[in-house]
């Protein structure tokens, strides 16, 4: 079949080459002159099944509050006249029960679980490399009242047979021996031997170049503007310069961008623009900086290496589609990586930047078919990108090929918003 991919971050590059794989004709169509240059380029470079939780759960209303009130907030509200942000932080605060908040996590780590596997897959297969590493990774709590709180997760890791250790100062030193500069700034942490660390840009745009091999075409520079509708499929993406190309099937996957390119056709992604921001510094004492990648759970940041450099990631900022770069986030970056790695990294040569993660209220993407019957989606994978681009990929060209995945993915899709609109 013909397929026409729209978006080629890391979701869209990775759905590219499994498609290819099973013998489709594919194009990938994208706004930017190479792949991976929007929420792909700088992030925070974890591949993280463990730490995969959706931010909605029974807590989050009133850490929100204080998160909102801290000097170096993990959380940002911007004001916004925008009753999209609204309908979108009603239904996120609906995700906050018990029992959302385990059926949300189940399924996010059992497709986090499957993409680390095809990633592993995928890199024998291929011999890619990206600064990839597979030491684990590390939450730290700075707070006993953190540490005490851990077994809410460690509960559902158990139910899936995910390998974690939760470890007091000394395992915490043990598996990031850096820290030791630091002993008395925590009291322990959750350790995930499975999780990886690398960096998605690089991953991304190699790749591509892979599959340009097993020859995908790539419209780089190419503006989707519409999706044309004729007898419940589609018929055509419309670019800009009045462009048609055609295709057997379309693939969205557009990050933040979906929602409204999808909304003409009668489809509404619960999508909303989370805006992240990073700093990249390069290292000065390797023995200083982190092995992997912590995850300095006070401030909702990870520290991550990559090659010669550490990547530092977070923040939660809820301002519509604007990239400003705010001056106050990139001092909440600094001073985590600056306390926990003082002497790791140099701070004076770091690079600033932004990206908009697409999130979905119950933290969960939204891959496979929708109601138009050659249309699908991949999209919403908020944070977990990354984490979840390799298994996301192979799910969908499974179900477009015709074949059984190999995990569950009847509630992946869009229409589990549908059935509980229902309910």
């Amino acid at each position: 079949m013909r397929i026409a991919i729209l978006g080629s971050g890391v979701v869209g590059t990775t759905s590219a080459y499994y498609l290819a794989k099973a013998g489709h004709e594919v194009t990938v169509i994208d706004r930017q002159p190479a792949a991976g240059m929007e929420t792909s380029f700088a992030n925070a470079g974890q591949v993280s099944p463990g730490y995969s939780a959706p931010w909605a759960g029974p807590d989050i209303p009133l850490k929100a509050i204080k998160w909102l009130l801290m000097h170096h907030r993990p959380l940002v509200l911007a004001p916004s006249l925008d009753p999209r942000l609204y309908v979108w932080l009603a239904k996120m605060l609906a995700n906050c029960t018990d029992e959302a908040y385990r059926r949300n996590k189940a399924r996010m780590v059992r497709l986090a679980e499957y993409s680390r596997n095809a990633l592993d897959a995928l890199r024998a297969e291929t011999g890619i490399a990206y600064d990839e590493r597979t030491l684990g990774t590390l939450q730290l709590f700075r707070t006993r009242k953190q540490l005490d709180h851990v077994h809410a997760d460690t509960e559902v890791l158990d139910s899936h047979g995910v390998h974690y250790e939760v470890l007091d100062p000394a395992g915490c030193i043990r598996a990031e021996p850096a820290l030791a500069r630091v002993r008395q700034k925590f009291v322990g942490g959750l350790r995930l031997p499975g999780d990886q660390t690398g960096d998605a840009h690089i991953f991304t745009q190699r790749l591509a170049e892979i599959c340009v091999r097993q020859g995908v075409a790539f419209r780089y520079g190419a503006t989707v503007e519409a999706l044309r509708e004729q007898g419940g499929r589609i018929a055509a993406v419309a670019l800009a310069g009045g462009e048609i190309l055609t295709a057997d099937v379309y693939v969205a996957a557009m990050g933040s961008y979906t929602p409204a390119l999808l909304r003409p056709l009668g489809l509404r992604l619960p999508v909303y623009p989370v805006k992240g921001y990073s700093l990249t510094l390069p290292i000065l004492d390797p023995d200083a900086a982190p092995r992997s990648t912590v995850m300095d759970e006070t401030y909702k940041i990870a520290i991550t290496r990559l090659g010669d450099r550490i990547r530092v990631g977070g923040t939660a900022e809820l301002a519509g589609f604007s990239l400003r770069l705010r001056e106050p986030r990139r001092a909440t970056l600094a001073f985590s990586v600056g306390d926990l790695f003082p002497a790791g990294g140099d701070l004076s040569q770091a690079s600033f930047w932004t990206g908009l993660r697409p999130m979905t209220p119950d933290g969960t993407p939204i891959v496979g078919p929708t109601k138009i019957a050659n249309l699908y989606t991949n999209t919403g994978h908020g944070t977990l990108g990354w984490t979840m681009a390799c298994g996301s990929g192979r799910v969908l060209a499974d179900l477009i090929g015709g074949r059984a995945p190999d995990i569950d993915t009847e509630d992946l899709s869009a229409a589990r918003y549908v059935q509980a609109a229902a309910a």
